[in-house]
């Protein structure tokens, strides 16, 4: 019996040392570090990496990568485009440059072509003269557009190569006439052309019903004119009626009762 107790002791004494000597087998977390494992592929910290995204390729001229002067912008190019100098103003007044002459206040346009420096819109100043850059003060009242562009196209040759200048007007204010009373369209009128009394009625629209057409008087300054509509229009002259027809001046006031 004895025998039977000690061998039964023996082979369980056996057992447990072959158990403590054998190495304890790894858990799942202590192998998450391990190349071969599964756990190795699922690991939280890789899948929070995102995905690297080569940048993209951009296509170089092989002239331009030679040249470095060519793959920068070049300036000029995005700039504003230059004034040409030699556009003709839209709004000119109907005048004709031969014939037209000049006076104080009128609003005048210089056109130099291919320099914008010297074109450039100017009103006569009182004393007849208008200022032109590096050229000084020009006389333009009491001549004709055409020869101031042929004055300031002298002084720029100073400074300028065969100038081309042209001058325009695009407002007359030197030269008006009046019409007051009985017609139907009163007020002021540029005087733009040369305009006789019977002409300057007929822009005002005609006359009213009680108009009195047999005597309409033309203030000239310190001057009264007379003037027979009715005869004028039946082509009947006398001594007496025959200049009456007379060309506007600058400032007449026509009064029809």
């Amino acid at each position: 019996m004895r025998t039977v107790i000690s061998s039964a002791l023996g082979a369980a004494l056996c057992v447990l040392g072959c158990l403590a000597q054998e190495p304890p087998r790894p858990k799942p977390a202590e192998t998450a570090g391990h190349p071969g494992s599964t756990a190795a592929k699922s690991t939280p910290a890789l899948e929070s990496q995102p995905p690297v995204v080569a940048p993209p390729t951009v296509a170089v001229d092989p002239k331009a990568e030679a040249d470095p002067s060519k793959m920068a912008v070049d300036p000029t190019k995005m700039a504003a485009p230059a004034v040409n100098g030699g556009a003709k103003p839209a709004n000119a007044a109907p005048v004709d440059a031969k014939s037209y002459v000049l006076g104080p206040e009128d609003m005048i346009f210089i056109t130099v072509w291919r320099s914008a420096e010297f074109s450039g819109q100017h009103m006569i100043r009182p004393d007849g003269k208008i200022t032109i850059n590096l050229v000084g003060e020009v006389q333009a009242a009491g001549i004709t557009p055409e020869a101031l562009g042929s004055s300031i196209r002298e002084r720029l040759r100073r400074v300028l190569v065969d100038p081309d200048v042209s001058v325009s007007v695009t407002q007359v204010n030197s030269k008006r006439y009046f019409i007051e009373g009985e017609v139907l369209k009163p007020g002021e009128y540029k005087l733009v052309v040369p305009t006789r009394i019977l002409e300057a009625l007929v822009n005002a629209g005609g006359f009213k019903d009680f108009a009195k057409q047999t005597d309409i008087r033309v203030m000239r300054g310190g001057a009264v004119l007379h003037f027979n509509y009715k005869s004028a229009i039946k082509g009947k002259t006398s001594a007496k009626t025959a200049d009456q027809n007379v060309y506007l001046e600058p400032g007449d006031i026509i009064i029809v009762k």
